[in-house]
């Protein structure tokens, strides 16, 4: 270590390994690590790989000094488990039956028995005030104050852990919220408080309702969890501060976190999404399917323009996991993706049917896999993998962890190849290309609800897995371009170190389009802008290096849906028609056409708000080492899918190839992380950031004809 070095640490707990990346500001040095997760101490790992990263540099835990990111699927857990606080739901009187009416439709019209989750409130938590506001703001009937002070004295009676408000129309006037959340702090200060009016200010009763719940729901959890992790990071030295990846792809600090933890829900993959987006515009591929496979799950999200696809309204704990509508609506910005149970550790079974069938279940980290020797007794995608030749038992995470590949066919012939009268290769083969088949049908489903065409989109692979699966998966989808980048096994964890200080805040405008008053528009975006600034401010960033995105959700009157549209930095008499012709863009970019003469009304307005928190060079991070060696490592004997058969190919180290440097497939490249493999016909090249370009030839690509 030099006395110039600035260290930056972020690290991504998965649901089987926690990825680790530490990386030095001024020398522009990367170095990776992946731990095995434990769930039940979370921060072992991260200590682990921590001091091991130090170790090779010589430096100490106080020698980190900018940063440290984490990701997690700790409240997805919670919500989907079931295992948040008792929670309590204070609403204006006449309206706590929201949670179970809904909207009063069912997300699949011709199924009549549709279900949903059950509330997380049960009725006899939904307590009613007397109160009234009207839809412009307006208080018909005024708080009546006794009774929140009755409804604290029964809250307290209850096993209650959080306490979620939301009253009608509180995006327009929060002035009661906030008079009940000063009677709540007063009678029960050790409880902690849900406004509406701070989680979700927009308008849709059901849908800010439902997102006011999910947040009180989670809250109690989420403040210790990260305290107790900050804890144990300060204990070895640590001082540096703890941002958090948030569902939009920004960071924030605990103490914003802790306050609306919900927009942690879908933190843990979009860090990935993120990366991806970034590498894709400087190698001048914009237009990409991030595609991220790791230990127990599967992740694709449609990159447009450089940045990921971002919903404001997605649900979560869906009863169908494939059928929106069927779960817990949130209205929150979103990195837009979809997330399968397929990873390394997910289980392959026999179904009553006598098919094959593959996940959503997982080993996870603990047994793990059969091939880890962990205790694992189900065979898993993992162990075909290994049995097929695509990973090297000896040099699985550099080496440090051994594979067993008698472990492996043991178990896939006695649950597998024995049921189905077949060999243990062809049982491997067949769990690898129902994995495949499941992760291409759900990239395709996701990429097709965009109104894109897979065929013109490039594959860009990381996580564990991913790079092992991405060529098949390429091939059923009709794309001719893979690309993964260096150290793709903790390419999530490198994400966070990209990913920028971010916050969203949103305030209903409920106007006719051609009644728009901007003046008044551009006033609103001034509060949101300093609102935004505190929060930015308090979390570690500078205003001098504030980026804003500025957007108004629109739609044809009569519809119950809209869409997202970009507004310019300044407001002017052309502003209303330029807002115009991009929602007509989009909705036909969509929907194939637009309605002509059809009046526009505005709903929403929007306003994202960002400022780095550090540096990341990534030419400089992935520069070619001064030793290099072009030829190949070793070969092995792995299975080559269009061809049917084993076949000897050569193994290359990636971190050992240069820039520029060619292969032709079939072949397989080892990172530590990570495996690539090629096919026959194949071209593989590095680009100038050592991202593995895979030009995919030889057989027809399968499925090419199918968008």
């Amino acid at each position: 270590m030099t006395a110039t070095s600035h260290y930056r640490f972020s690290f991504d707990i998965g649901g089987t390994f926690t990825d680790l990346v530490l990386y030095d500001e001024m020398s522009g040095r990367l170095d990776v690590r992946k731990e095995l997760t434990d769930v039940a101490n979370p921060g072992d790992p991260i200590i682990r790989g921590l001091r091991a990263l130090l170790e090779e540099r010589g430096a100490t835990p106080t020698d980190v000094k900018e940063v440290v990111c984490g990701a997690t699927t700790l409240v997805t857990n919670l919500v989907i488990e079931r295992k948040g606080a008792p929670t309590a739901l204070l609403t204006t009187r006449g309206f706590r039956d929201i949670l179970e009416m809904r909207r009063e439709g069912r997300y699949d019209l011709y199924d009549l028995s549709a279900r949903y989750p059950a509330p997380l409130v049960p009725r006899s938590c939904r307590l009613e005030v007397s109160e009234r506001m009207d839809s412009d703001g307006t208080v018909v009937q005024p708080l009546t104050e006794s009774e929140v002070h009755e409804a604290a004295a029964a809250i307290r009676d209850l096993d209650i852990g959080s306490i979620a408000v939301c009253l009608l129309h509180s995006y327009a006037n929060d002035t009661h919220e906030k008079k009940i959340e000063a009677i709540l702090r007063e009678a029960l200060p050790d409880l902690p408080v849900s406004l509406s009016s701070e989680v979700a200010p927009e308008i849709r009763e059901f849908e800010r309702l439902s997102s006011t719940v999910l947040n009180a729901y989670v809250k109690p959890f989420i403040g210790s969890y990260f305290r107790a992790l900050e804890d144990e990071l300060h204990q070895i030295g640590l001082r540096a501060r703890l941002h958090i990846m948030q569902s939009n792809g920004g960071i924030l600090d605990t103490q914003e976190v802790e306050r609306v933890p919900i927009r942690l829900l879908e933190s843990g993959p979009a860090a990935g999404a993120i990366a991806a987006a970034k590498f894709g515009t400087l190698i001048d591929c914009p237009d990409l399917i991030s595609f991220d496979m790791g230990g127990t799950t599967a992740k694709t999200c449609l990159v447009h323009g450089g940045s990921p696809s971002i919903t404001y309204e997605f649900d979560t704990a869906r009863v169908d996991r494939f059928v929106k509508g069927s779960g817990f609506p949130v209205r929150l910005p979103t990195v837009d993706l979809i997330e399968i149970g397929a990873g390394g550790g997910s289980i392959a079974r026999i179904d009553a049917m006598g098919l094959l069938k593959v996940g959503p279940e997982s080993a996870s980290a603990s047994p793990g896999p059969a091939c880890y020797s962990a205790g694992g007794t189900e065979p898993t995608v993992t162990d075909a993998n290994l049995v097929l030749g695509y990973l090297n038992p000896d040099y699985f995470l550099a080496g440090r962890m051994q594979l067993d590949r008698r472990k492996a066919e043991q178990v896939i012939q006695e649950r597998i190849a024995s049921r189905l009268g077949m060999s243990v290769d062809d049982a491997a083969s067949g769990i690898f290309r129902v994995i495949n088949e499941n992760m291409a049908n759900a990239a395709k489903i996701h990429v097709a609800e965009k109104g894109k065409d897979p065929r013109k989109l490039t594959l860009f692979a990381f996580g564990g897995a991913g790079p092992v699966h991405a060529r098949e998966i390429a091939r059923r989808l009709g794309i001719s371009k893979v690309v993964v980048p260096l150290s793709a096994g903790v390419f999530s964890a490198l994400g966070l170190l990209l990913a920028p200080l971010s916050v969203d805040l949103a305030l209903t405008h409920f106007e006719m389009l051609d009644d728009m008053d901007w003046p008044e528009v551009k006033a609103h975006f001034k509060s949101l802008e300093d609102k935004a600034s505190d929060i930015l401010i308090s979390a570690g960033g500078a205003v001098s290096d504030l980026a804003l995105h500025r957007s108004i959700d629109v739609r044809f009157v009569g519809q119950g849906h809209e869409l997202n549209v970009t507004l310019e930095d300044s407001f002017d008499d052309q502003t209303g028609n330029r807002v115009r012709d991009r929602f007509n863009d989009s909705y036909a970019e969509l929907f194939g056409r637009t309605l002509a003469g059809v009046p526009i009304e505005a709903l929403n307005l929007r306003l994202k708000a960002s400022c780095s928190l550090g540096e990341f060079d990534a030419i400089g991070a992935t520069t070619s080492p001064t030793v290099t060696d072009e030829s190949p490592s070793g070969s092995r004997t792995v299975f080559v899918s269009e061809l049917n058969c084993h076949q000897e190919v050569p193994v290359y180290d990636h971190r050992q190839l240069q820039a520029g440097a060619v292969i032709a497939g079939p072949a397989v490249v080892e990172q530590r992380e990570s495996t690539i493999v090629a096919g026959p016909g194949d071209r593989l090249c590095l680009d100038e950031l050592r991202n593995l370009v895979i030009e995919l030839g030889g057989a027809k690509l399968e499925n090419a004809d199918v968008a």
